[in-house]
């Protein structure tokens, strides 16, 4: 898979945020996709010993849920660490990894923010906007915005809010268990985002896609710092 949205990431704080702004008009916050048989999950994790950071994408066939590819990626941190412009940061691993993908995913899931984001572009955005295609945003932890709790049930909801506008939902995955917050990224609404993100997690809190993603970079740094384990 190859971006359709092209742009430089060796740039300033002042040029990201220019981007961001720009590239936010293009997100669709309406469903724009026909069947979806294979899902993408995309995690990101830093060494803790270098300047080093690994990429990961799976792909899961939709219906059963079953690994069919991942890809793994090592770079080298390009970006500095800063508030709300995370994608700068972890994007160039994850491009470059979708660049050894065979299998084209029709939806991709994030661990982290799409809509829920200051400049309502997080990185499930940006990475939805460089490829047009359908992305959520799921992130384990709040980033802004304010919600009730939801009902202990599984598939409880409740809208996270911020200035008065809706930006994604607070989403009970399991019973009485944690939620987790979803927002759109992109080619997809929110209440179709949560009904994905309820059949990617029929056990877990978090879906499969986070959940084996994170899994396979968890792995791999553990196997480049034994002494950590």
């Amino acid at each position: 898979m190859n971006t359709l949205e092209q742009h430089r990431w060796n740039i300033s704080e002042l040029e990201a945020v220019n981007i961001q702004q720009e590239l936010a008009r293009k997100v669709i916050q309406e469903d724009a996709f026909d069947q979806i048989h294979y899902v993408a999950g995309v995690d990101v994790a830093y060494s803790k010993s270098n300047d080093k950071l690994i990429a990961a994408i799976v792909i899961l066939e939709s219906e059963s849920l079953k690994l069919v590819e991942s890809v793994i990626v090592e770079d080298t941190v390009q970006f500095p660490y800063i508030p709300g412009l995370f994608s700068f940061r972890e994007l160039p691993p994850v491009i470059k990894a979708f660049e050894k993908i065979k299998t084209t995913p029709q939806l991709v899931v994030c661990d982290g923010q799409g809509l829920a984001h200051p400049r309502r572009f997080g990185l499930a955005c940006h990475l939805g906007v460089l490829y047009d295609i359908p992305t959520i945003g799921c992130g384990k932890t709040k980033l802004l915005g304010n919600y009730n709790e939801p009902e202990p049930h599984r598939g409880a909801l409740s809208p996270l809010v911020d200035n008065d506008e809706i930006i994604g939902s607070v989403l009970r995955t399991q019973k009485n268990i944690k939620p987790i917050f979803v927002s759109v990224g992109h080619r997809i609404s929110l209440s179709t985002a949560c009904h994905w993100i309820l059949k990617l997690s029929p056990k877990y809190r978090l879906p499969e896609t986070t959940r084996q993603a994170d899994q396979i970079v968890n792995r791999t740094l553990s196997l480049q710092n034994p002494s950590a384990t």
